[in-house]
């Protein structure tokens, strides 16, 4: 059968000399993979463009229950980036964001609730003028809701690891923002050192429920940038 969804591109890999299979998170049906044949060949009537990790697509697929790989009848960008690719801080948060996707969101059940949340997150990051370099810890957290493990209290996440009560109050901050717009508003200062380390011990927190999570590459690019 033939359906419109929204996708948000995860990743995709080369198949043969001009194919490509990419796995995009759908509105309708969650986490998918599809072939696109001839995509990168000089005659291709789809645009590589398109399959980008986090492009915000509209699709026309087909769809059948049991089936593992899938094919696109029709494919557009539905909102284009203007300023994360032209900003190495929002790139950085971005390209962190699609490794952290590509880890942890598996087989989603909820799968409407959580590509609207993704959806509304990449076109904050993309339109946002301010806290930018907090972005990825409210991302953090409130991805976790959607994946089930989304913590209540900061002693979830520290598991008995001390740390000063400064930075125990900032993550408490983190986890009681609703969302990252209300959060941002409220957000105290947040030091270089402090992000630092909010960011390893919240990813620590996932290496802790998913199983298999392996390194996150893009934490060294992303001290950099915010240091």
């Amino acid at each position: 059968m033939i359906f419109k969804t929204k996708g948000i591109v995860f990743r995709f890999t080369r198949y043969g000399e001009t194919s490509i299979i990419v796995n995009i998170f759908t509105e309708l049906f969650g986490l998918q993979a599809y072939i696109v044949n001839g995509v990168r060949s000089k005659k291709a009537k789809a645009n590589i463009a398109h399959f980008q990790p986090l492009m915000l697509l509209d699709l026309v697929v087909y769809h059948k229950d049991n089936a593992s790989i899938f094919r696109i009848k029709e494919v557009k960008c539905s909102y284009p980036f203007h300023n994360i690719p032209i900003d190495i801080k929002r790139e950085s948060v971005a390209m962190f964001m699609v490794e952290i996707l590509n880890k942890a969101v598996k087989e989603q059940s909820h799968h409407e609730e959580l590509y609207q949340f993704l959806e509304r997150s990449l076109i904050e990051l993309d339109t946002m003028h301010s806290g930018i370099e907090n972005f990825h810890l409210f991302f953090l957290i409130n991805l976790s809701r959607h994946l089930g493990f989304g913590p209540q209290m900061s002693g979830e996440i520290l598991d008995g690891r001390q740390i000063p009560i400064e930075d125990e109050n900032i993550l408490q901050q983190l986890i009681t923002s609703k969302t990252t717009v209300k959060g941002r508003e409220k957000m105290p200062m947040v030091t270089n050192s402090q992000r630092r380390e909010l960011l390893e011990i919240l990813v620590r927190f996932y290496h802790y429920h998913i199983e298999h999570f392996g390194e996150v590459k893009s934490l060294a690019v992303l001290r950099e940038v915010f240091e």
